[in-house]
């Protein structure tokens, strides 16, 4: 019975408070009903006697008005009438006229009053002769007191109500409590009978249990989840805090990044060496991360004076300002360059993954250099280890195979894969020739990592369909060849505050500058695109958009300007060329079409740009359009947003980026839907300055707190939770 009274009076009182809630409601609610309707009714009135006061006004009878006015004043809830003047001046009222209420006080508006009397709706309305002057004023009052009335019937029938829906529920509640609680003490007791918590083939339970038995089979597991979901809360993201939990949870173990593309590259430039800083989402997101854990990065030296900067190890110390950890070049012949990236990485599992309309290509040579590439960085890595028990975070698409490889060289290594791209459905995957070999080569893996848990839940179906493996979707993970592989969603994000927004200049200045570099007036407004020249950031169509948006805007041919910032990329493969080629004849046919003598519509820039220019264009721009048409996180979305320290500025957003998930108050389209795009320019131009601002907010806090430093702790504390897992399952076997 107490069991029963717990379950009842909670029931009683939240039923109480909906009603002591909904009954103030329904007064607001009749008020404005009623009130609605006599405002109506007013207006019916004085456009009823509009026609016969200018008649009567002509001629003046002042006992006809009288007598028309008491006529209508017969209904209850028609308290009184008057007509005033055009000077405010009281000429007619009928006999009930309230003294409160004057000319002066009503004029053309609508009013609820609550007087001594009781409350009353005040009405003026202009009476107009047929040229549209006006004679003055009518002014009707309706008695409200009848609203009082109906709304305490009301009142009383609500609270009648509810209290039969409480008695109804309460009853139920008592019959189906009593039935659910002898199962339930029946079911827990065969529950906690035997070894059912350990033994996953038993089946002599009720079937509403299995549940149960679930969850505290996996009680551990999520104990463990919680506990590092309260460190995580309580770190602040910072390259400090990141150190902290290397130091913390993985005893300070070596770090060890494996990318295609490096972080500084050196070239000749006039005999002189210069640094460059690559266009690459990739190096953007891991170098403030290597900044902050040191170790070692490892990747293709493919500058042209790479070679002449590196020790007879083939290392170097970086950033070259504040050299805080060491990049490992690793040589590639021409040969291998071809066949391993721009051929099968990138002739082949780019375009088979990104699914934009572009048909891969996958040849045996290709896949040999790849294969030979991804054992070449593997003997690197064993080479720059400084233990048996690395953690290793392998980057991207380009090293499929090197987990695996990896695991035959140091078996004891944490490996990290961060696949940055999206994962296709398995029918797209099932198109690669060597669609095994890779899924075999990803899974020598300890966490495999996406950005989203869709691409999670693609792989994992890959898996599925073509291999012969455990997988325990509950906790996504996959058990293949004796090797436990986790896969989970780390949503990729960027450094922040951004390093280079240490010595940026204002807002303003950035401004002043990119309009006097490109011979912009101030009344211009500007648009910015940043991306690679890359059929799958969806150029072409933000072309278009640009296009069809002159034709539906006509207005601002000549008061808009959009800047394309696309750096060069895999300008030796075919598909790029050609893509460059209708990306640039594009653009001189839309200037053509809109330019004038000194006007542009769009301005192309193909070629690199170091990111402290870029993060100028950021600050100098009205808003930033990405329109990938399929992505798998997109930072330049995020990079803009970071830039933005004025609050100000729009983000326009494909749906198609996994950035799309975390920032719904950027202007959310589909790139190939030209018409909405052209809308959303438009809608992005004319934006008032407190809605930018309040959308601008929420995006910087989220930056904020879910940073790179944020992205890879996550990583760096499941790779922890996943060591002292392995520790304790192998003194278990011992």
């Amino acid at each position: 019975m107490k069991l029963i009274i717990k379950f009842i009076l909670p029931l009683i009182l939240v039923i109480g408070l909906i009603a002591y809630a909904v009954v103030p409601l329904v007064d607001s609610l009749t008020l404005k009903w009623f009130t609605k309707d006599v405002e109506i009714r007013s207006k019916l009135i004085s456009s009823t006697l509009n026609e016969s006061l200018i008649d009567l006004l002509n001629v003046p009878s002042k006992k006809k008005i009288e007598k028309l006015f008491n006529r209508v004043t017969q209904d209850e809830r028609l308290n009184a009438i008057a007509f005033c003047d055009v000077n405010n001046k009281m000429l007619i009222k009928t006999s009930t006229f309230l003294e409160e209420i004057t000319c002066s006080q009503v004029d053309d508006y609508n009013e609820y009053k609550v007087l001594k009397s009781g409350p009353i709706f005040v009405a003026g309305h202009s009476i107009l002769d047929q040229d549209n002057k006006k004679l003055g004023q009518i002014i009707i009052l309706h008695d409200l007191s009848f609203i009082d009335r109906r709304s305490a019937v009301t009142k009383k029938y609500i609270i009648y109500f509810f209290i039969a829906l409480g008695l109804i529920i309460s009853l139920i509640t008592i019959i189906i409590a009593r039935i659910s609680i002898f199962g339930l003490i029946k079911g827990m007791r065969t529950l906690l009978k035997g070894d059912l918590l350990l033994d996953k083939q038993a089946t002599n339970t009720s079937p509403e249990f299995d549940p149960i038995i679930k969850d505290l089979r996996n009680m551990v597991f999520e104990l463990e989840k919680e506990r590092r979901f309260r460190d995580e809360v309580r770190i602040s993201w910072t390259p400090k805090a990141l150190k902290g939990i290397l130091q913390r949870e993985l005893s300070g173990e070596e770090v060890i990044i494996v990318s295609n593309r490096e972080p500084y590259i050196h070239t000749y430039k006039e005999n002189k060496i210069e640094v460059h800083f690559p266009a690459s989402g990739v190096v953007t997101a891991m170098e403030p991360v290597m900044r902050a854990c040191s170790g070692t990065w490892i990747a293709h030296g493919g500058g042209s004076a790479d070679k002449a900067v590196v020790d007879k190890n083939d290392r170097l110390t970086v950033p070259p300002n504040e050299p805080s950890y060491t990049l490992r070049r690793v040589w590639l012949s021409k040969e291998e360059e071809e066949g391993y990236y721009y051929g099968f990485a990138n002739e082949g599992i780019w375009p088979l993954c990104h699914i934009a309309h572009v048909r891969p290509i996958f040849r045996k040579s290709d896949w040999d250099h790849y294969v030979a590439v991804n054992k070449k960085f593997a003997k690197a890595i064993k080479e720059e280890a400084k233990s048996k028990n690395p953690v290793i975070l392998v980057q991207d698409y380009h090293f499929a195979l090197l987990p695996k490889f990896i695991n035959e060289l140091l078996p004891e290594a944490t490996i990290i894969t961060f696949w940055h791209i999206p994962w296709p459905n398995p029918e797209s995957f099932g198109i690669c020739p060597w669609r095994e070999e890779i899924l075999d080569g990803i899974l020598g893996s300890t966490i495999i990592g996406f950005h989203t848990q869709f691409h999670c839940n693609n792989f994992i179906d890959t898996v599925d369909r073509y291999l012969e493996c455990r997988i325990d979707r509950a906790n996504s993970s996959i058990s293949f060849k004796g090797n436990l592989t986790a896969v989970n969603n780390y949503p990729i994000s960027i450094e922040y505050p951004v390093k280079w927004s240490k010595d940026a200049l204002s807002i303003e200045e950035c401004s002043k500058k990119i309009r006097l570099k490109h011979n912009f007036s101030n009344s211009i407004l500007l648009g910015l695109g940043i991306d690679r020249m890359d059929y799958t950031k969806g150029i072409l169509e933000r072309f278009h958009s640009i296009e069809r948006f002159f034709e539906l805007y006509p207005d601002w041919i000549g008061k808009f300007i959009f800047i394309q910032i696309a750096a060069p990329t895999r300008s030796s493969i075919d598909n790029y060329q050609r893509f460059s080629n209708e990306v640039h004849n594009l653009a001189e046919k839309i200037n053509h079409r809109f330019s004038s003598e000194s006007y542009q519509p769009i301005i192309l820039l193909s070629q690199h740009h170091e990111p402290s220019e870029v993060f100028e264009y950021y600050r100098a721009v009205n808003f930033c359009y990405v329109s990938s048409l399929h992505d798998g996180m997109n930072l330049v979305a995020k990079e803009f947003i970071a830039a933005r320290d004025d609050e100000l500025g729009i983000l326009i957003l494909s749906q198609f980026t996994g950035a799309a998930q975390e920032l719904p108050e950027s202007i959310i389209i589909n790139p190939y839907d030209i018409e909405q795009c052209s809308h959303a320019i438009n809608k992005a131009l004319t934006m008032s300055l407190i809605e930018q601002k309040e959308r601008m907010q929420s995006m910087r806090s989220y930056i904020q707190e879910f940073n790179v430093y944020r992205w890879a702790g996550r990583m760096l504390m499941d790779s922890a939770r996943v060591r002292r897992r392995n520790k304790i399952i192998g003194k278990l076997h011992l």
